[in-house]
């Protein structure tokens, strides 16, 4: 059996250490990215579900001041009312994927019949990096009927609005504060207007409905732990194959040694023999 003592040294304890470390952070980083698969399946089917239906009314879908629910997220909603141009809220760093420019998009109030106001994202403006640069198309004035997507407002920092009514992030909560107009909860991202505006903002589409890359992440991470612990392993049977090749080493030395001392106890004993016959030869 290998002698495995090497194993309770300084070096090889840090070392399994630092393997468990590896082992026990790739399986969590492995497991988080299932997790956001399963997220993105989840979302991709509330989205699939709700692009089929039918636009209902913004009233049977959003109340104001309560937080939209998840499952009416990209459902298409109708509502009618007079955009609130005085209170355009201008949603700065925007990089768009789909035309791969950076930008702003112009987000302003659409006041309904009953005074509350729905969040409306018109759209993507082009910028070259200034948004006092942007030329932000007008909406249209008087009546108008909106169909768009319901969306979930942002949280944290980013959704602050300041007095000159820029944020980084899109909610109706802090719209509304900044502005003093009661919203709906969440916010709608345009897909047309009626009458149709002479010049309209560049429209977003639906999400993509792949499953991302996590599946392959995952699977990338636990092989990285497994790697780890199949390193490990060889790096042991190594050592312990280098150890018992050096117990091996020293069995020639002892045999050597060994025959060493019995060939001088062989010629001591001829050479006290031959003194003692020289001795009675001479007497």
């Amino acid at each position: 059996m290998p002698d495995l003592r090497f194993l309770v040294s300084r070096r090889w304890l840090l070392f399994f250490l630092a393997v468990v470390i590896v082992v026990i952070g790739t399986w969590w980083l492995g497991t988080w990215q299932f997790g956001r698969l399963a997220d993105r399946k989840s979302d991709n089917a509330i989205v699939r579900a709700n692009e089929q239906r039918t636009p209902v009314a913004v009233g049977d879908v959003l109340s104001p001041g309560v937080t939209a629910p998840k499952k009416d997220e990209w459902l298409l909603v109708t509502a009618t009312g007079t955009y609130d141009t005085t209170h355009m809220v201008t949603w700065r760093y925007r990089n768009s994927d789909e035309y791969d420019e950076a930008g702003i998009d112009t987000v302003v109030p659409l006041i309904t019949a009953d005074g509350t106001a729905l969040v409306v994202d018109r759209g993507f403006v082009a910028t070259d990096g200034d948004v006092e640069l942007a030329d932000v198309p007008a909406p249209p004035s008087g009546t108008v009927t909106v169909t768009g997507y319901v969306r979930l407002d942002g949280s944290g920092d980013s959704t602050r609005v300041d007095p000159d009514l820029n944020t980084r992030g899109l909610s109706s909560v802090t719209i509304g504060r900044a502005t003093g107009l009661t919203t709906y909860g969440g916010w709608l991202q345009l897909e047309s207007e009626d009458p149709a505006p002479a010049t309209s903002p560049k429209p977003y589409g639906l999400p993509d409905l792949g499953n991302g890359p996590h599946f392959f992440y995952g699977i990338q991470w636990w092989f990285f732990g497994l790697l780890a612990i199949f390193g490990f392993g060889y790096l042991l049977w190594d050592e312990a194959r280098v150890q018992a090749g050096r117990g091996d080493a020293t069995r020639p030395a002892r045999a050597e040694s060994e025959r060493s001392r019995r060939r001088k106890a062989v010629r001591a004993a001829y050479q006290a023999a031959y003194e003692r016959e020289r001795e009675r030869q001479r007497k």
